[in-house]
């Protein structure tokens, strides 16, 4: 099983919340996500943690996708636009520094006309567990 389907099993929040992950590789990963009713806040369009939880899951995938277990310890998120019922969202977490301790990584959600949406950072804490299941002998 490859880091994009245990991720796309394993992080059932991500995937309750109509999130998937759809690419990744040493140097970016990319979620994404269609707007439905239940994203929406009380202002009619996606709600912030509804975008944040997008985002979250495309830098878990760039950050674990060595294998070894990796968890979020800084995320910060700038909202630039607003997303609307039926848009189909794209984040692309890109690695900005792949340190063996401390990784790093920008993510820009857009939709589907290319609009930005949101910019977030993040850093991860990378310990010294397999995140991946060792083959069975």
């Amino acid at each position: 099983m490859d880091i994009k389907d245990l991720l796309n099993r394993a992080d059932r929040f991500a995937a309750n919340a109509g999130c998937r992950i759809t690419e990744v590789d040493e140097q970016h990963a990319v979620a994404e996500m269609t707007v439905m009713a239940m994203h929406l806040n009380g202002g009619n369009v996606c709600q912030g943690g509804a975008l944040f939880t997008l985002a979250d899951l495309a830098i878990a995938a760039w950050m674990n996708y060595n294998g070894q277990l990796t968890f979020g310890i800084n995320n910060s998120i700038m909202f630039v636009s607003s997303a609307h019922e039926g848009d189909v969202l794209r984040a692309e977490a890109v690695g900005i520094c792949d340190h063996h301790k401390i990784p790093a990584v920008e993510v820009r959600v857009t939709n589907q006309d290319n609009r930005l949406i949101c910019h977030v950072t993040g850093m991860g804490y990378r310990k010294n567990v397999n995140l991946l299941p060792s083959p069975a002998r």
